[in-house]
């Protein structure tokens, strides 16, 4: 009984597109925003402006925010979310190339949240990676 939106930023979509793969999908999938741009975030997801200027789009907090913000604004009550440097620029000392925060939230929990720093090994590699680990996070925090 659980239906799933996801929130994406440097994965744009893969993650959605990785769900509805599987046929049947349309069963547990909702919904996938992709919110590549600080506005996309705000306007699309209710990421508050305070928390992009005070910790980046690539934070701990942003992720958290996308979570929620996918289940408030969707029919879903479990989601996911990501947001990261996938390269090969963009990066800062900081902030590395490969380094990506990822969020999974249910209703009525506590969400989950993952820095992955998954280095400098090429765009796609970064993007695939981050697929991954938040298959994993939707596995866990729909678990029972």
């Amino acid at each position: 009984n659980l239906l799933i939106a996801t929130a994406e930023s440097c994965t744009a979509g893969l993650i959605a597109g990785a769900i509805t793969e599987i046929a049947g999908s349309s069963t547990v999938f909702d919904r996938g925003f992709v919110t590549y741009s600080n506005e996309a975030k705000r306007e699309m997801i209710g990421v508050a402006n305070a928390t992009l200027k005070a910790h980046g789009a690539v934070s701990r907090e942003t992720a958290l925010e996308m979570a929620e913000g996918a289940i408030g604004n969707s029919g879903a009550n479990i989601s996911v979310a990501v947001t990261g440097i996938a390269g090969p620029g963009g990066g800062s000392d900081e902030k590395p190339v490969g380094l990506v925060h990822l969020a999974a939230a249910r209703t009525g929990r506590k969400p989950l949240h993952r820095e992955m720093r998954y280095g400098d090994i090429g765009r796609s590699a970064v993007r695939l990676a981050t697929v991954r680990t938040a298959l994993e996070m939707l596995a866990e925090i729909s678990a029972d």
